[in-house]
């Protein structure tokens, strides 16, 4: 019997980070002391106080049946509360908030809800896969917005034509960005509702990174801004801010028609988050928030030994002033591929290469401040044994 596959997955590129891990896991088989800067995974532990919620709430029989597919109140109410404390967004959790299972499940799933065969979407570009990955599984068209460092990595909506803009039902949106690390302001923001109005286009904005900041500075969310819950939704979730990566919960927020047809669609695919898991994820958002200001100082102090690393050898990095990424361009006479297989192959340190995160990333490569700074600066040394300093 021949077995074949769906249009819509051979549509779909190899997952990137599947990939990486597929790298590590032959090299360290290999017997390489492998460094992986590759993957934004935080390497510092859960809160006590959440992992102890888990537990507690893991022995309550009442938490071992089915869940709400849309979440436990409870979790809304802590995810409102959240949202008025850190940015003084009101939000009602009975209708503005659905719980995910992790961010990515729901940026993925929302193209489902709003696109049909054919559809444009419009993605920024570099971008998270996952933007782009969902549209074509829904059978949409991305159209790749590019970011360009002389623009500061911000979305220029002038540049889009007009018949696109026309044709668009959906524009994501990502800051403090991944892979770049670029921040945006309030300028940014007001011109994206207007845009989002004029051309009667669905704003999904990923937040995840709204609370991983540097130097005093902190991100806003698309929330706060005037007309936004009329135009769109906020993806987030505790798994960068809380180092809860692995329990996978998450949340989109905003315009209640939305939230609702993403809930209506979840409720036919999926039984919801563990409740155990709702209540401690809860516990992490209302409870003491003195963890993310001190794991920020690990990461700032990561970043600075990394970047400055970098520029020792010759490259004029600036530092970011959120995400845990270092983005930078490959030295001359290297790709992003060839540079992330040499540094891979002779240093045992593994990179991201931009063209991952699609074609506007060519020519550049992703580090994550996600190890050790011991491990940072170890690897900084074996790029330096490697190829020394480098031009541009």
């Amino acid at each position: 019997m021949k077995i074949v596959e769906a249009q819509r997955i051979c549509n779909l590129p190899p997952y990137l980070f599947a990939r990486i891990e597929k790298l590590i896991a032959a090299k360290k088989e290999a017997g390489v002391d492998v460094i992986s800067l590759g993957i934004g995974d935080p390497d510092r532990p859960t809160p006590v106080h959440i992992i102890e919620t888990l537990v507690r709430e893991a022995y309550n029989p009442a938490n071992h049946q089915y869940p709400s597919s849309v979440g436990m109140l409870t979790y809304r109410k802590a995810v409102a509360q959240w949202y008025q404390n850190r940015f003084g967004v009101e939000l009602n959790p009975e209708t503005e908030v659905v719980s995910l299972l992790g961010s990515k499940e729901g940026i993925a799933h929302i193209s489902w809800c709003y696109l049909n065969p054919g559809d444009t979407v419009l993605v920024p570009d570099p971008g998270y896969p996952v933007y782009s990955g969902g549209a074509i599984l829904a059978g949409a068209e991305p159209y790749y917005l590019p970011l360009k460092p002389e623009n500061g990595y911000l979305i220029d909506f002038k540049s889009i034509p007009r018949d696109v803009a026309k044709r668009a039902k959906i524009i994501f949106v990502n800051y403090p960005n991944n892979p770049t690390g670029a921040v945006a302001g309030e300028a940014f923001y007001r011109e994206l509702i207007d845009f989002a109005r004029e051309y009667d286009i669905l704003v999904c904005h990923d937040a995840a990174y709204s609370d991983v900041s540097f130097d005093g500075y902190k991100p806003p969310s698309f929330l706060q801004f005037p007309g936004a819950k009329e135009v769109g939704i906020e993806f987030h979730s505790v798994s960068k801010t809380y180092n809860m990566t692995g329990w996978r919960v998450g949340w989109a927020a905003g315009n209640a028609r939305v939230v609702e047809a993403l809930g209506r669609l979840k409720s036919n695919i999926d039984s919801g988050v563990f409740q155990a898991i709702q209540y401690a994820a809860a516990a992490g958002l209302t409870g003491p928030q003195d963890i993310v200001a001190e794991q920020n100082k690990v990461y700032q102090e990561r970043r600075d030994i990394l970047i400055e690393g970098l520029n020792s050898l010759g490259w004029n990095l600036e530092k970011p002033k959120a995400t845990f990424y270092v983005w930078a361009p490959v030295p001359r006479g290297y790709t992003s591929d060839s540079f992330a297989e040499l540094v891979l192959d002779k240093a045992g340190v593994v990179i991201t290469p931009g063209t991952g995160y699609g074609q506007n990333g060519a020519g550049y490569f992703r580090m994550a401040l996600t190890i050790d700074k011991e491990r940072i600066k170890e690897a900084l040394e074996r790029i330096k044994n490697t190829i020394g300093t480098v031009t541009f």
